[in-house]
C-alpha cells in the first residue's frame, strides 16, 4: 500500500536532520533550488526510484520562474518538491554562482542526460505529458530515436481550458509506470503535480518545462531570438529585484 503523502514530508525532513538529504540551496525570485552537481542529484534519484509515494523532481527555467512569480501560493507549495533543480545556467547566474562544473552541467543538461540513459539501460517505463500533439510526436520520436530501450506507455495532452486529472491518472495508474515526464508550461505543470501527487502510482514525476526539452522546436518561445528576449528580459528583472529585494536572491537557509 502507498505512504500516505503527509508521512512522506515528515520522513524527508528526518532525512534532512540526519543528514542523508541535500540541505544546500540557493534563492531566486523566491524559489528554493537545489545547488548540487548531476552526479549527487543522480544519486537522489536512483533513491527515489525505489521508494514510495511519488517523488518530485522540478526543472526550474527562466521563463518558469517569471510565469510563477507573482504566485506566492504556488511557490510555497514547491517547498514540498524532493529535488528542484535549474534548468539553465542564467538561473545559478542570478544567484552569482560561478562555479564552472555546476555551471557547465547544468547549461549541458547533464543530469537529465544521465537519467535518460539510467531508464534506457534499465528499461523503465515512462509516461509523458505535452501540451500539444505537435510537441508530443516530437518527444516521442527523439526518445525512441536516442533512448530506444524505454518503454513508452502513453502519451497524453494536457489543457489549462479543459482538464480531466481524473481520467489522466486512471491512465497513468493502469500504466504501471516508474516515471511521469512533464513538459508542460508553468504554473500548469506544478499546478497538476499539487493536486494529484497523493493519487499518482509512480516512482518518480520529472518537471521538465517546455525549455528544458531536448527538442528543438520551430515557434518563437523556444527559438534561439526567443530565448535570448526571455533571458534578457530576466536578467533585466533580477537586476532590478537584487537592489530593491535582495533577500530573494539569498542563499537559503
Amino acid at each position: 500500500m502507498k505512504r500516505g503523502y503527509p508521512f512522506a514530508i515528515i520522513e524527508k525532513l528526518v532525512k534532512i536532520l540526519a543528514g542523508e538529504v541535500m540541505s544546500d540551496k540557493i534563492k531566486v525570485l523566491d524559489i528554493d533550488i537545489d545547488n548540487c552537481t548531476a552526479k549527487e542529484a543522480m544519486k537522489e534519484t536512483m533513491e527515489y526510484l525505489k521508494s514510495e509515494p511519488v517523488s518530485v523532481i522540478e526543472m526550474v527555467t527562466v521563463d518558469g520562474l517569471m510565469q510563477m512569480d507573482e504566485l506566492p501560493e504556488l511557490k510555497e507549495n514547491m517547498q514540498e518538491f524532493d529535488l528542484v533543480l535549474a534548468g539553465d545556467k542564467t538561473i545559478l547566474e542570478a544567484a552569482d554562482i560561478t562555479d564552472r562544473k555546476f555551471l557547465q552541467e547544468t547549461e549541458g543538461h547533464l543530469f537529465l542526460k544521465m537519467f535518460m540513459r539510467y531508464l534506457h539501460k534499465n528499461h523503465k517505463r515512462i509516461y509523458l505529458l505535452v501540451e500539444t500533439e505537435e510537441e508530443g510526436q516530437e518527444f516521442y520520436d527523439y526518445l525512441q530515436r536516442y533512448y530506444s530501450g524505454l518503454q513508452i506507455i502513453g502519451l497524453a495532452k494536457v489543457s489549462a481550458q479543459n482538464r480531466a486529472d481524473d481520467m489522466l491518472v486512471n491512465a497513468i495508474n493502469g500504466g504501471e509506470v516508474d516515471c511521469i515526464f512533464a513538459a508542460l508550461s508553468a504554473p500548469l505543470q506544478e499546478d497538476f503535480i499539487m493536486k494529484n501527487r497523493s493519487l499518482l502510482d509512480a516512482r518518480v514525476f520529472i518537471g521538465l518545462g517546455k525549455e528544458s526539452l531536448p527538442v528543438k522546436k520551430a515557434g518563437l518561445g523556444q527559438s534561439r531570438i526567443g530565448q535570448f528576449l526571455i533571458r534578457r528580459i530576466f536578467k533585466k528583472e533580477i537586476e532590478k529585484r537584487k537592489r530593491s529585494e535582495p533577500n530573494q536572491f539569498s542563499p537559503a537557509k
